[in-house]
Formats: structure tokens, sequence, C-alpha cells
């Protein structure tokens, strides 16, 4: 049993995602349903809202094909690394509350800087300027270093045959 509860904490972020991914999908199941009814109604205003409302399954479904794409490739880029012995080593001081010590993190913010201007082409220096931003607090600079990881690991993943 044991084994179970170890399995289930490794996996909580999977689980989650899961869970809202399929939260997400009947949302988008019932919007569909719905802007169908409507365009199926004689009533020409009820048809431009069933045509408006139809396009909230479709840009709802391709935002989720997109994050969940680009949660599946930055995994397999943290797993490569991870293999490599290139994952950023998570040893900064924390706050009695569990946060990291911004100061310091600040501090190594700069060496990931650096080398990401090094090696603008390398995917695994963005991903650690991206791991950097985080630990810094900023998501937004975070997210878009992150993105231009899995692009250049996509296109050397493809340049490569895999």
């Amino acid at each position: 049993m044991s084994n179970f509860w170890h399995t289930l904490k490794n996996n909580r972020t999977k689980i989650w995602v899961g869970a809202i991914t399929l939260l997400l999908v009947l949302y988008l199941v019932v919007s569909l349903q719905r802007s169908l009814l409507l365009l199926g109604d004689p009533n020409p205003v009820a048809k431009g809202i069933g045509a408006a409302y139809l396009v909230l399954p479709v840009v709802g479904a391709w935002a989720l094909i997109r994050e969940l794409l680009f949660g599946a490739r930055t995994e397999q880029m943290a797993k490569v690394l991870e293999a490599e012995g290139g994952l950023p080593v998570d040893n900064l001081p924390r706050t009695p509350g569990g946060r990291m010590v911004r100061s310091a993190a600040d501090a190594e913010f700069e060496k990931y800087k650096a080398e990401a201007e090094a090696a603008p082409e390398d995917w695994r220096s963005w991903f650690r300027l991206s791991c950097a931003y985080d630990a810094s607090g900023d998501r937004k600079r975070a997210r878009a270093s992150m993105r231009d990881a899995v692009k250049l690991f996509r296109d050397q993943s493809t340049a490569a045959g895999r």
C-alpha cells in the first residue's frame, strides 16, 4: 500500500492536470453542443449567438492542446537534462515559508543569464534560464524562456531526425 501512496505523491501534478483537462474537455463538449442547438434555432439572433459561441470550443481546444504539448516537451527536456546531469541544482536558501530567498535567486540568475547569452542556440541554457527566472519570481519571463527552449529543442530534434 505504501508503494501506491508513493506513486500517487510522485504523480500528483499529472493527476491534477488530467482532472483539469477532463473538466475543460467536458466544458468544451457542452459549449459545442449548446452552440449547435443555437445554430439550429430559426431565430437569426440565436443563430448569431450560436455562431459566436462556436468559437469557444475551438479556441479552448487549441489552447488545451498547445499547453499539453508544452508540458510534455518541457518534461521531455527535463528528462534529457537529468540524464546528462545538467539540471540546475536547487540549493538556494529558503524563507521559513518555503519560498526561495529572492536576493540569492537573483544572484544565481546572473550565472544562467550569462550562459544563455553565450549559447543562444542551446536549448539547455534557455531551460536553465527559465528555471532561474522562476526562482527569481518572474513567471512571465520564465515561461517565455521555456518557450524559446522548447522551440530550439523541437528544431534540434527535427534536424537530428528524431
